[in-house]
């Protein structure tokens, strides 16, 4: 299933990151995925156009801009309105999700232990088109 959608992950820990790439290639190794370790580099090059995904992971703990201001300042550029902003955090605070969709977060994942659990979140997720996510509560 070649599915043409391209991923920008903003989270600042590296192991995160490579089990992030690692599911997106179980699910269709022709996702693309751009990579940002901290929100303040990831909003320059989303404010630059220098891409333009058609899905955006954001991690909440980060240091020197969390996830939730960054999720402000996404919602803030004109341009990117129409992007899904996906959480992707360890938290599973009703706080933090109640908090992010208010933000404008258009759904969140709590971290999953392995690889291949977060590979069948993902590919739940690409099941349905960008305007409209699923809902990943009742995974692990």
């Amino acid at each position: 299933m070649s599915l043409g959608i391209s991923c920008f992950l903003i989270d600042d820990d590296v192991d995160d990151q490579d089990i992030f790439i690692l599911a997106l290639a179980e699910v269709d190794r022709s996702i693309r995925c751009e990579v940002a370790s901290d929100s303040i580099d990831a909003l320059k090059r989303l404010s630059n156009k220098e891409l333009r995904p058609d899905y955006i992971f954001l991690d909440l703990n980060m240091p020197r801009m969390n996830g939730k201001q960054c999720l402000s300042q996404i919602r803030k550029i004109d341009f990117l309105r129409d992007i899904p902003v996906i959480i992707y955090s360890t938290s599973s605070d009703q706080r933090d999700r109640t908090e992010t969709a208010q933000l404008g977060a258009a759904d969140y994942i709590v971290k999953p232990n392995t690889v291949s659990a977060l590979a069948g979140i993902l590919a739940q997720f690409f099941k349905v088109s960008s305007k409209n996510p699923v809902h990943k509560d009742e995974y692990p």
